[in-house]
């Protein structure tokens, strides 16, 4: 670990000079660790040490007119690569999670409000001085918390994560929030089910959910804007801590390429009392961190018109299953996310927006692809709704290619079709492809297209499965028991 000893020095291309010498930098004491204050004037960028005041404490004074206050805390024992986190705003305000980092060999670090040239001197000086990480994790409560996105989205390869608590969030950070999920920050937000501004965290959620990003969020059932944090910040601790660590870089063998990654998770919320006792309220969690997430990228496959997303299991199943698809998996696929945990990938098909629908030669192109990486030459064909019906056209050009079909209130219907599935089923029945559709026993569409292709496709000696969900209409589309889907899947593919 380097420690905070500074002999002359210029830093950052001429922005400011700062002559220090060791007996120059007092240390003074914050919750028992040591602590280093500085000084930077607002015009020159000269960065200058100073000590906190017996009267500070632990907490720091505003800073004099055209300056900046700045503290870094030091754990015992660093741990390598000097993790730390950045707090602007509020410093020593509900601080539990930072002293627990520093137990655990993180560096905490402090400059006042609000993000502008301060704030990357000091950046700068905590990682090309002292050693700290080129990427800190941010801790912002309130007006801290849009400080936290502002500099975050304004630096997105320079945030390894983000805790924000009740956040204030500006709308350029709201529209720049893409930059963030490009670099796979994650987030976690934590709030008070009454807070007045709860729907900042809801803007941030939504947003970050349609660019891929992971965001988790913890809302306390009761609450208003205060107290923020929570009395034991273990889950705050773990996220930062996970975050930290090392991911996989092993990529995939069928990137091509031009690729692109993002996260997938589920949407469960989970009524969690965990923290009751020490918070004494209940909380709500949800979000990549509670339930985890797998990765989902966009590839693009010469010669073939749009783009084919792949998710990817946290670890392949033997003999490499997958799911061919032509609609995006929802958040609250429950069979998705169990065929995911199995091992199984989920290809959706590519989608060309020059066409009314799918190319089938495009489609072969893909599968052929995949198989020669390794994917298994029979995979399920799955569908939801009128989708059902576009993967069914491509089935049907190769019954001896699928292993089983799956259908949620589907309607049979392709737009490229020249003959529809719905009368063209007897090449998949013949090739003895098992199928299962699971509706809604109020489903307008149960009679004219899963009654009707059952009739059909068992005249022509094919295993047809119906499951009806009762009360259920078309809406939503998952079933009921997710399970026995994924047991027909399973049964099907093994």
């Amino acid at each position: 670990m380097k420690i905070f000893r500074l002999t002359s020095l210029l830093f950052i291309a001429g922005w400011f000079a700062c002559a220090a010498t060791a007996a120059d930098i007092e240390k003074s004491s914050w919750h028992g660790f040591d602590r280093y204050d500085y000084v930077i004037n607002e015009e020159t960028l000269q960065l200058t040490p100073t000590r906190a005041t017996a009267r500070e404490g632990d907490g720091v004074n505003a800073p004099e007119p055209g300056t900046r206050r700045c503290i870094v805390v030091v754990p015992r024992q660093a741990l390598p690569g000097n993790p730390w986190t950045w707090r602007g705003c509020y410093w020593n305000h509900e601080p539990q999670a930072e002293i627990e980092l520093l137990n655990r060999g993180y560096h905490v670090a402090f400059i006042t409000t609000d993000p502008d040239r301060t704030w990357d001197v000091w950046y700068a000086f905590l990682t090309r001085e002292y050693g700290l990480s080129p990427k800190p994790a941010f801790i912002g409560m309130s007006r801290g918390g849009s400080n936290a996105y502002t500099w975050g989205t304004n630096n997105p390869d320079k945030v390894t994560a983000i805790y924000a608590d009740n956040p204030g969030v500006s709308q350029t950070s709201l529209s720049k929030l893409y930059l963030l999920a490009q670099n796979d920050v994650p987030l976690l937000n934590v709030c008070g089910s009454i807070d007045p501004i709860l729907n900042n965290t809801r803007s941030i959620e939504n947003i970050y959910h349609a660019w891929g990003g992971r965001i988790s969020v913890i809302v306390k059932d009761g609450p208003a804007h205060h107290p923020h944090s929570l009395r034991d910040p273990g889950v705050i601790v773990d996220f930062i801590e996970q975050s930290f660590a090392p991911g996989n870089e092993t990529k995939p063998a069928f990137l091509t390429e031009r690729n692109t990654r993002t996260s997938f998770y589920s949407s469960r919320i989970a009524y969690d009392n965990k923290y009751a006792a020490a918070e004494k309220v209940w909380t709500t969690v949800r979000g990549a961190f509670f339930v985890g997430s797998y990765d989902r990228y966009g590839i693009y496959i010469p010669g073939v018109g749009g783009g084919v997303t792949v998710f990817v299991p946290g670890k392949a199943a033997a003999g490499m299953p997958w799911v061919y698809r032509t609609d995006q998996p929802e958040r609250d696929s429950e069979v998705d996310f169990a065929l995911l945990a199995e091992g199984y990938h989920i290809v959706v098909g590519p989608v060309p927006t020059s066409e009314d629908g799918p190319n089938l030669e495009h489609w072969n192109t893909v599968y052929g692809y995949l198989t020669e990486k390794g994917f298994s030459k029979k995979p399920v064909v799955a569908g939801r709704g009128a989708a059902t019906g576009e993967v069914y056209h491509w089935a049907i050009n190769n019954p001896e290619k699928v292993s089983c079909i799956y259908g949620e209130n589907p309607i049979l219907r392709a737009s490229l079709a020249s003959v529809q599935p719905l009368d063209n089923l007897a090449p998949l029945a013949r090739a003895g492809v098992p199928v299962l559709h699971v509706c809604g026993s109020l489903d307008p569409n149960l009679k004219s297209q899963t009654r009707a292709a059952e009739s059909k496709y068992r005249q022509f000696g094919g295993k047809f499965t119906v499951i009806e969900d009762r009360g259920k209409g078309h809406y939503p589309l998952s079933p009921l028991n997710p399970q026995q889907a994924v047991d027909f899947i399973l049964k099907n593919t093994r």
